[in-house]
């Protein structure tokens, strides 16, 4: 049996104190390879979010030590002061729980608006590390790290401020640790930006398949769902603005959080367009969240980015619900139209959505085929593969 390994996990937000459901994977893999016996020790921002799902409880062995250079939605402008002082205590951190803990290897997870030069130090310490990437952060987390992104590029000043600072300048990330993907798309954006990555791994998020069981089917009541982030690329707008194409009777629920001005937003649309009435906002505990979906009809998933995985609607597939969506990015690595769902594409406005919406109303039959292929889908996608992907990445980077 091979040994057990003492994992550090590193990154800006981890439930309860998370926005998404890209940091609900992270947890998901944190608890599976913990039951294989592995240690695991999280180290994250200390960010708190004012209202906490009462479904998840707080990490036994989550540290939020760490600062950031994300504030209420931005990356405001720093002083030199403040940056160094702020890299200085964030590698103060790094080096005590590395001491402490002796981790065998380091995963980073979301490290965006981070410091980087906890990547850099990690890699001149001889210390094995594996970067599990689910969002841009390869693409524009050196370009928020206040400290690292005036010496991009400049390796004469690079040296001259790490030999003043003692800060480790960030050298080629790309071989700075080795890469887990989240899917195939997110590798082939993330090497487009970094370089060839010949030796990564991709690693698909499944769902909780205790939590995300099958419900019996229901007859069609007009009742539509997004869940997730509000997020203006979310494409939430446009199932706002498709309900006054739809019959009087449907409803649209909005379940997540988010961008409190985006919200705000999307309030005054329904406002602008008279269908406030059918409209509601609601938070829903993770626990309640199958139950949510099996109390509607079809989840909308508009998104008009390119998601690097978007796992809410294999979630919705495996509880057995109809599915219309953008299938952007990496979603179109399970996402197929007349199968397992209905593609809408964001670009031409709200009418594809409402339309295929409207199939969805009209043919019982359509349904039953989507229903029995998202099922399908969603079998196909367990969140123990994603875990084995970390941990077979996590022994090789040990070697």
């Amino acid at each position: 049996m091979l040994a057990p390994m003492r994992i550090l996990s590193v990154g800006n937000l981890y439930p309860p104190h998370h926005f998404g459901g890209y940091e609900l994977i992270w947890r998901g893999a944190v608890q599976h390879l913990r039951e294989r016996g592995h240690a695991m020790r999280i180290l994250v921002t200390d960010y708190r979010v004012d209202a906490l799902d009462p479904a998840i409880s707080e990490d036994a062995d989550c540290h939020r030590e760490l600062r950031w250079y994300w504030h209420d939605h931005e990356f405001p402008r720093l002083g030199p002061r403040t940056r160094l002082a702020l890299e200085r205590h964030n590698r103060s951190v790094f080096e005590r729980h590395l001491t402490e803990w002796k981790p065998d290897v380091v995963a980073w997870w979301a490290m965006g608006g981070m410091s980087l030069s906890l990547v850099e130090a990690a890699r001149r310490r001889g210390l094995p590390s594996i970067a599990v990437v689910m969002d841009d952060w390869p693409h524009y987390g050196p370009l928020v790290d206040a400290w690292q992104r005036p010496l991009r590029g400049r390796k004469r000043l690079g040296r001259l401020v790490e030999r003043a600072t003692g800060i480790p300048t960030l050298g080629s990330l790309a071989d700075a640790t080795d890469w887990v993907f989240i899917s195939r798309y997110q590798l082939e954006r993330t090497e487009s930006t970094v370089g060839s990555l010949p030796r990564a791994r991709v690693a698909h998020a499944g769902i909780d398949t205790a939590l995300f069981r099958e419900s019996p089917a229901q007859p069609w009541r007009w009742r539509l769902l997004y869940c997730g982030r509000i997020d203006p690329r979310k494409g939430i707008d446009l199932a706002v603005e498709c309900l006054r194409l739809l019959p009087p009777e449907a409803r649209l629920t909005i379940v997540g959080d988010g961008d409190q001005v985006h919200r705000d937003e999307l309030t005054a649309t329904a406002a602008r367009l008279g269908v406030t009435d059918r409209v509601a906002f609601e938070r829903v505990p993770r626990d309640r969240l199958a139950a949510t979906f099996a109390d509607h009809d079809v989840l909308l998933f508009p998104v008009r980015w390119k998601e690097p995985w978007g796992l809410v609607p294999i979630e919705a597939m495996g509880v057995g619900m109809n599915v219309v969506a953008s299938g952007r990015g990496g979603s179109a690595e399970y996402l197929a139209d007349g199968e397992n769902c209905l593609l809408a594409d964001p670009e031409e406005g709200p009418q594809p959505l409402a339309d295929a919406v409207g199939r969805l109303a009209a043919d019982a039959g359509l349904r039953a085929m989507l229903r029995a292929g998202a099922l399908a889908t969603a079998a196909r996608y367990p969140d123990t593969a994603f875990a084995d992907g970390v941990e077979d990445a996590a022994r090789a980077a040990i070697g």
